[in-house]
């Protein structure tokens, strides 16, 4: 898994694509926390609940159900909140959430991602694996470890979020240039 500093650049990297609908502090801190969110579950752990289990680490939390659920539970406490539209905020959302278990599908830690939970158990991986893998806690920091796992995050995620955030943008200029132009005269 990639470490929780680097989860919320998925969040970073998608917001200015909705800004101009849900541009709000609020919002990009509430996609940064779900971008995280589905770690929580590591708390089986201390409950008893087997890493293998459909609650337990990388199990339904991270599966597209569980993100269309928290994204669409937050969407609707925030629409009202932000009075914002709820369609934008619940893409947004779902998104931050949905991506955390992607990247987590891109390292080779753990069991895989049960992204179709709660219908099915199997774990996934995508083929190609780039991201080095988190240990849980600091000992990534601790035993020297943290420059190829910061340094497979920078490459693998936080470059092409910056990138994504970039091109949303220069979409986002060039859509208000368009809006801008005057309309074109009519002729009888």
């Amino acid at each position: 898994m990639p470490t929780i500093i680097t989860h919320p650049a998925a969040a970073l990297g998608l917001f200015p694509w909705f800004r101009t609908q849900i541009g709000r502090p609020g919002v990009l801190l509430t996609g940064a926390v779900l971008t995280i969110a589905p770690d929580l579950d590591m708390i089986g752990f201390r409950l008893g609940i087997p890493y293998e289990h459909m609650f337990g680490h990388r199990g339904f939390s991270h599966s597209l159900l569980a993100a269309l659920l928290m994204g669409g539970f937050l969407a609707a406490v925030g629409a009202r909140f932000w009075r914002l539209h709820f369609g934008m905020l619940w893409t947004y959302f779902f998104l931050c959430t949905l991506s955390h278990g992607l990247t987590d599908m891109l390292t080779g830690g753990g069991l895989g991602i049960a992204l179709f939970a709660p219908f099915t158990n199997e774990r996934y991986f995508f083929d190609i694996r780039p991201i080095t893998v988190s240990s849980f806690g600091i000992r990534d920091f601790t035993n020297g470890r943290w420059t190829a796992v910061l340094g497979s995050e920078l490459r693998w995620i936080w470059l092409p979020a910056l990138g994504l955030g970039l091109a949303g943008l220069m979409a986002s200029w060039l859509l208000a240039r368009y809006r801008a132009l005057p309309a074109p005269l009519k002729s009888d």
